[in-house]
């Protein structure tokens, strides 16, 4: 009886193993999703050393792979998502002031519109898109014109990350050979 018990058991397990549905995985995204913070590391600390983060950008990274970014795969004078996929999307944790105008704690998306020697960078109140492609102007918060500041080397995979000058967080976009600064006043 206890071997019929065991075989039963065995049995009715293969069965049920055998039942269930295989869940088929994406492949890893050529197009990674990052996220940068300021303070840089704000999460990383322990909870009583934690600096509370104030913004927190989520992006996604192509890379150049060989291809001329600037002014073929990304064209100047339309607007960009500033990355891949999804539109980057951009909270801040309390009112910040960008280009002379305080925006309200929230979550926007981040656009920009690439020209060789400057950026028109945008900040819009939609979220949860795909691309540009939906992008509405009339939902812009500001636009800020900045400079183009080339680089020497290649920088391979969009980044993002900010830099302090007092109560300034310098949003710093790379990537190919062109980088650019946008000036976020922290209140």
């Amino acid at each position: 009886m206890k071997k019929f018990s065991l075989l039963a058991v065995i049995l009715f397990t293969a069965f049920t193993v055998q039942a269930q549905e295989v869940v088929k995985f994406a492949p890893l995204d050529a197009s990674p999703v990052d996220i940068s913070y300021f303070p840089n590391k704000a999460v990383k600390f322990k909870k009583s050393d934690n600096p509370t983060p104030v913004i927190k950008v989520i992006y996604a990274r192509p890379s150049v792979k060989g291809r001329t970014i600037f002014g073929d795969l990304i064209k100047y004078g339309e607007v960009w998502r500033v990355g891949a996929n999804e539109n980057t999307e951009i909270k801040f944790y309390k009112p910040v002031t960008i280009g002379g105008k305080t925006i309200p704690a929230g979550t926007y998306s981040l656009f920009a519109i690439p020209e060789k020697d400057k950026w028109t960078i945008i900040i819009n109140k939609e979220i949860d898109l795909w691309g540009a492609y939906a992008y509405d102007e009339s939902k812009d918060v500001v636009r800020v014109s900045v400079p183009v500041k080339p680089v020497s080397e290649l920088i391979e995979a969009l980044s993002i990350a900010f830099t302090t000058q007092g109560s300034v967080a310098n949003l710093v976009i790379g990537w190919d050979k062109t980088t650019v600064e946008l000036p976020i006043t922290v209140k």
